[in-house]
């Protein structure tokens, strides 16, 4: 063959030759996608937790009678840390405050992997809780948010104090005090009990935060995938009263 045949044979060649390596990648890609696909829609660890927002706030607080009764469930850690180690689908999350006299997984008679609970001090949605909470929706499609205040909050009771002596407390605390403010201010224009008013105010508030953060919180509302209300717990009764349901 002459050489330039041989070239032009070459030129042939080369063009098949690069096709097929790209059917190749093409194939591995879709390969890929697949096992990709294929990870994400794998069966939830708990199937019993799939619930639409009004069964996820029912379920809620069928386990809050419960333990305020004195009735909770006997729950099997051992299985459930082994049904939980390559994933989680809790079906409600839960902002609740620090106060170590409220802890969300027994005040709801609830087992691991069942709630996703972010608690800090006054129970507000700072910037980080906020987004922990669009994880716990877009990712793990909790579909339901409750905002849990307490009787005789200290964030709240500390943030009166604050406004009505002028004087911001030490440390870090001052950062508490400003989150809580707009709450404890709209409660002293109410009069009455000022520490309970206060302590509403800023669950409504904060619901009324979630419920228009966007772009994942607002969005998930709007389209029913999720609920978000709020909760006030009672110290002497163990019972969770819901407020701000609309």
């Amino acid at each position: 063959m002459c050489e330039r045949c041989s070239e032009g044979a070459s030129d042939l060649i080369a063009p098949s030759r690069r096709s097929a390596m790209l059917l190749a990648a093409s194939a591995l890609g879709v390969a890929f996608t697949g096992r990709a696909f294929a990870k994400e829609t794998k069966a939830p660890p708990k199937p019993q937790n799939v619930l639409s927002p009004d069964a996820a706030l029912k379920r809620l607080m069928e386990g809050n009678a419960r333990y305020a009764d004195g009735v909770s469930r006997r729950h099997d850690f051992k299985h459930e840390r082994e049904a939980l180690a390559g994933g989680q689908n809790p079906f409600a999350a839960v902002l609740s405050c620090a106060d170590s006299r409220i802890a969300p997984e027994y005040a709801f008679d609830t087992g691991r992997g069942d709630l996703f609970v972010c608690r800090v001090a006054g129970n507000f949605a700072g910037t980080e809780t906020i987004a922990s909470m669009e994880y716990a929706v877009a990712v793990l499609n909790t579909p339901m948010i409750l905002v849990l205040g307490h009787d005789a909050c200290g964030a709240v009771d500390a943030t009166l104090k604050a406004i009505k002596d002028g004087k911001p407390p030490p440390g870090h605390i001052p950062s508490l005090v400003d989150a809580i403010a707009p709450a404890a201010k709209a409660a002293m224009q109410q009069g009455g009990d000022l520490l309970d008013k206060a302590i509403r105010q800023n669950v409504i508030d904060n619901v009324a935060k979630l419920k228009s953060a966007a772009p994942i919180l607002n969005a998930a509302v709007e389209q029913g995938r999720l609920k978000i209300v709020g909760g006030i717990y009672r110290l002497t009764t163990g019972k969770v009263e819901l407020i701000a349901q609309g």
